[in-house]
């Protein structure tokens, strides 16, 4: 028997067809060819800490692969790393959270998968923040779920509102996905509004899932976990954001017990475990934090250098950037075309940015969003490129 080509007739599931790109990982390819053709392109796209991950964390795995046979986990993952986690949270926190609630998982993206797929069936609808992370829409979509978009532009002082809560929630919403701080603008949820939100949609017997992969990168007061006013809502946080270890992929959820075989069972059959020698590395990121704090006081400082830079170029409408490593610009002065101007700048000015359109499907056009954690040069570097390309742009 033969095997190619699909049959006549045989196509694109629609489930697949409705998932957009992911515009920043096309900015991100284009920026790596202008490189390998030898054009310096200062990366301020993707929310990727520059350099490796900690000391610690390269230690930890250089031993894992010298003394461990780095087979399968169990689908939960390691002990003693989520023991670790259970530990930070009441460290961090003060709450108790049992180790049987904690997952590992390969990355934050899996446990989107897991948590998703675990809660809501075909057909049904889901709240999600507007902006936000593009993939919480597009995982949904590839579940067949539907999407309800919250308002959480600059007129709700960007993040969600009651009010716009509990519209979606008489809309016919199962479900809220938040995240604090958020992507793309770095606003966060107050802690009084973030209690207020889960008691609303718990109350009315609807899921509350709580994207706190940028917690510990604020800049002002700390980020409340969502586990401060309930054990029934679902935590995502990651190793690839405070902790530098994007490309290891390995993130952990917290979910309620009732949750946990059914996660379990999805885990061992979609992922089977998280990379064994990710889970090892990531248990020594909690013990790297004086190298942690050094990074994040460069993206602090980054910060701080743009914000009072982006003013003298016209670019001084931004949103209020409490956490994360973000920036989100307005650049409706310059074009209505997110899409064509971040080309445009990569292009011309040498100067990679992601498409406001990527996280905002509605007013998305007149923003682009600045990754800030890279080096003090390349903020510098950056900021001498775009206004230079400004200075030129006809008035």
């Amino acid at each position: 028997m033969r095997y190619g080509m699909a049959k006549p007739g045989v196509g694109v599931a629609r489930r697949g067809a409705r998932v957009r790109p992911f515009i920043v990982m096309d900015v991100l390819r284009e920026a790596q060819e202008l490189q390998a053709a030898g054009v310096d392109v200062v990366r301020m796209e993707v929310g990727q800490p520059v350099g490796p991950a900690p000391r610690k964390v390269l230690e930890a795995a250089a031993a894992a692969m010298r003394n461990d046979d780095l087979g399968y986990t169990e689908a939960r993952g390691i002990l003693p790393l989520r023991e670790r986690i259970a530990r930070y949270y009441a460290e961090q926190h003060g709450i108790d959270v049992p180790v049987e609630r904690i997952f590992i998982t390969t990355g934050s993206s899996a446990a989107f998968t897991l948590a998703l797929t675990a809660l809501f069936n075909t057909g049904d609808f889901v709240a999600v923040a507007n902006p936000g992370y593009p993939a919480y829409l597009n995982i949904l979509w590839a579940l067949d779920v539907n999407t309800i978009l919250l308002p959480a532009g600059e007129a709700e002082g960007w993040v969600p509102t009651e009010q716009g809560v509990a519209q979606a929630l008489d809309d016919g919403a199962r479900g809220v996905l938040l995240a604090s701080p958020v992507n793309p603008t770095g606003a966060m949820i107050p802690a009084q509004r973030l209690e207020a939100l889960v008691r609303l949609v718990l109350g009315r017997g609807r899921a509350f899932i709580s994207d706190e992969i940028y917690h510990r990168l604020t800049y002002g007061e700390e980020a409340q976990t969502a586990l401060a006013f309930s054990d029934d809502v679902v935590v995502i946080n990651s190793f690839s954001k405070y902790y530098a270890m994007t490309g290891w992929r390995v993130g952990w959820m917290v979910v309620p017990e009732w949750l946990t075989r059914t996660v379990e069972v999805l885990a061992q059959n979609m992922f089977i475990s998280a990379p064994a020698i990710a889970q090892h590395a990531a248990l020594a990121a909690f013990d790297a934090e004086d190298e942690l704090q050094e990074r994040k006081a460069r993206y602090a400082a980054n910060r701080a250098f743009l914000l009072d830079a982006l003013p003298g170029m016209g670019l001084g409408k931004v949103a209020p950037a409490d956490g994360a490593f973000y920036l989100y610009v307005d650049v409706r002065g310059l074009s209505d075309d997110s899409v064509a101007l971040a080309r445009r700048l990569l292009h011309e000015a040498h100067v990679a940015l992601t498409p406001g359109v990527d996280f905002d499907p509605l007013e998305g056009q007149g923003a682009l969003r600045l990754s800030y954690c890279g080096s003090e040069a390349d903020m510098e570097r950056a900021c001498e490129r775009l206004a230079r390309w400004l200075q030129a742009q006809p008035r």
